[in-house]
């Protein structure tokens, strides 16, 4: 297993809004999101995919991605940290990102991986 904390911000929602061209005020516009359901500015959802990837790549360096499943069931904030986790679990990695006051999961996938090197 293989676990990191991370704590996003809002100038990694921004540049990654950039980016990506998913510019939803709901991640970028602070006074926009205020009047929203979260009251805040929320993660992209391929923001936190996309650490969790990166921590894949460093654990299983060479290996390739064969499919990929993810879900979001909750938002994840800025300066709100997050536990981000990797796990081997019957023939796969399961992908987890949980924020760290209240537990809640923000992110839950599963990769499957080719054996051996790409």
């Amino acid at each position: 297993m293989m676990q990191r904390a991370w704590r996003p911000t809002q100038a990694e929602f921004d540049a990654f809004a950039q980016i990506s061209g998913d510019d939803n005020p709901i991640h970028v516009d602070p006074a926009f999101s205020a009047t929203s359901a979260f009251g805040r500015t929320v993660s992209h959802g391929m923001l936190i995919y996309a650490k969790l990837w990166a921590m894949l790549c460093e654990a299983y360096p060479a290996r390739a991605h064969t499919s990929q499943e993810m879900m979001f069931p909750n938002p994840a904030f800025a300066g709100e940290t997050l536990i981000l986790t990797l796990a081997e679990e019957d023939g796969g990695i399961t992908m987890t990102a949980a924020r760290r006051s209240d537990g809640a999961v923000c992110f839950t996938g599963r990769a499957v991986l080719a054996e051996g090197a790409a």
